[in-house]
Order: C-alpha cells, then sequence, then structure tokens
C-alpha cells in the first residue's frame, strides 16, 4: 500500500495515465492525493475528473483555483477567459455529476506519517494559521461549497479582498480569504498581508513580501506543508515542505511523490510532458 502525492495535472490526461502507469497504481490498493488544479488550461480536463472520480475512495484531490473557476463558470459568475479550456466539461452529458463530484472534494487535508503531520494544500498558508486553524478554515468553506449557499458564494468569490486575515472577518469576505490563502497564495507579508500578481519564482518577491514559507515564525513551521499551484518555484523538497507542481501544462514534468512512512521518506517520481500552453 502506498500514499502518492500528485502536482498539479490541469487537464492533461495523458501525462496523468502515463504517471500512474509508471508508479503501479493500484486503487484497490494504493491512495492519490491530488493537489489541485485538476482542470483548465490543459486538453482533456473532463477525461481527468472521470478518471480521478472513477478511482472512488481510492483518490481524493484538493481544490485548485482553476477548479473554483469552473464551478463559477458553471454558475454563471464568471465567463470563460481566453485560455480556459473548459468547454469539454461544461457540455458533457455528464457535467452535473462531475461538478457535484469536484464540489464534494477538500480544502484542505491532513494525515500523521510516522510521528510528524502532513499539511496537504494547494497553495499555502498564512503564517498566522496553525495546523488546526488550517483545517477549521477550510472546513468552512467546504460546508459552503457542498450546501445550498454554494451558489452565491461563487458570485461573491471573485477579488483579493480582503488582503490579510483577521478572526473578525464574517461571511462571503470571510470565506474569501480563505480560499484566496489555499488556493492562490505565493507571497505575503510577515503580518500575512497576501499579494497576488507576482507569478515568478521565490527571486521575484516584491518589496517587503516574502514567500509564504519563508515567513519567521509561521505556525505551521511544525508540520510538512505539500502544496501545488507555483509552477515557478517547480520541485521542492525540504523536511518542512513539499512544493509538487513542476509545469506538466507549460511543457515541464507532471510529478508525483510516494510518501513512505516517515514525513522523512519521499520519492519523486515525473514524466515529462508535452506543452499545451504558454506561460502567461
Amino acid at each position: 500500500m502506498a500514499l502518492y502525492l500528485i502536482g498539479d495535472v490541469q487537464g492533461c490526461d495523458e501525462a496523468l495515465q502515463r504517471l500512474l502507469d509508471d508508479i503501479a497504481f493500484s486503487p484497490s490498493r494504493d491512495t492519490l492525493v491530488l493537489l489541485g488544479d485538476l482542470v483548465n488550461r490543459g486538453p482533456a480536463s473532463a477525461e481527468v475528473l472521470r478518471r480521478v472520480q472513477g478511482y472512488g475512495g481510492a483518490a481524493k484531490s484538493l481544490l485548485g483555483n482553476h477548479d473554483l473557476h469552473l464551478l463559477g463558470i458553471a454558475q454563471g459568475a464568471r465567463r470563460p477567459g481566453r485560455k480556459d479550456t473548459l468547454a469539454g466539461i461544461l457540455a458533457a452529458p455528464d457535467r452535473e455529476p462531475l461538478l457535484d463530484w469536484l464540489r464534494q472534494q477538500h480544502m484542505a487535508l491532513h494525515l500523521a506519517l510516522g510521528s510528524g503531520d502532513l499539511l496537504m494544500v494547494h497553495a499555502g498558508v498564512l503564517p498566522q494559521w496553525s495546523v488546526g486553524d488550517t483545517l477549521v478554515y477550510a472546513a468552512e468553506v467546504e460546508s459552503v461549497l457542498r450546501g445550498s449557499a454554494a451558489g452565491d458564494f461563487l458570485h461573491e468569490m471573485y477579488g483579493n479582498e480582503p488582503a490579510q486575515w483577521s478572526d473578525a472577518l464574517t461571511g462571503h469576505a470571510r470565506s474569501r480569504a480563505i480560499v484566496n490563502a489555499l488556493t492562490r497564495l505565493r507571497f505575503c507579508t510577515a503580518e500575512g498581508l497576501m499579494e497576488f500578481e507576482t507569478k515568478d519564482g521565490t527571486a521575484a518577491a516584491p518589496e517587503g513580501f516574502m514567500p509564504w514559507f519563508d515567513v519567521p515564525g509561521r505556525k505551521t513551521a511544525g508540520a510538512t506543508v505539500a502544496f501545488g499551484h507555483w509552477s515557478t518555484l517547480g520541485w521542492l523538497s525540504r523536511p518542512d515542505l513539499m512544493s509538487t507542481d513542476t509545469g506538466c501544462v507549460w511543457g515541464g514534468c507532471l510529478s508525483a511523490v510516494r510518501m513512505g512512512a516517515t514525513l522523512a521518506e519521499r520519492e519523486l517520481i515525473q514524466v515529462q510532458c508535452p506543452e499545451t500552453q504558454k506561460p502567461g
């Protein structure tokens, strides 16, 4: 039995199949956690959703910004963008079951490995949040997305404000701040002010900002945080971090990490991907 963490697939079903073949994945034996952005930009988003859904309880997925964007478009909250490749899902005869399955996925996941904590998110965690805080806030948004108020929230989801967390936040503003941290965060200040414009690597940090994982004293520093989202960062493996978005849709690799019995036991497996989109 093995646990595999897989970075951003973004509609690249052929690469996902090759990766699963390479790791000899068996849904009767193994577990997959996909770290968000199953869809968009690549050519086969519907096929990716069908594949992962078909594995039942052997596969779990985080919700990335592109996955939430699909839900927003489906609700009429936003028109498809010029670079979106979501039409196949939106016109599919099984559209509603696919979208319903997606709404049931996770904003954050936690697993104890050995004596350590593995926290899994799509993008990042604010420095003021502990592992427990992150799971509580993630559950708030999961409850909204799975309930009758999902459509209302998806219409209010877009936007950069509030750019800083406060326990006093309520309603859609609170949910939006949680979503932005968990699905869009790259850089923030020591006080947790989020910056969303910069998409380059860590050297491009705007003045006064730093990668969220390098904020001194962040409350999740004692755990290992696995995330995707940041393709210009690429594969990064530290005792407290695993960055898994290696730019498949941009012609990079699709990456899986085979986890062992402890957090220190990790093996990187990659397949090369054809370029299907130009960055930008």
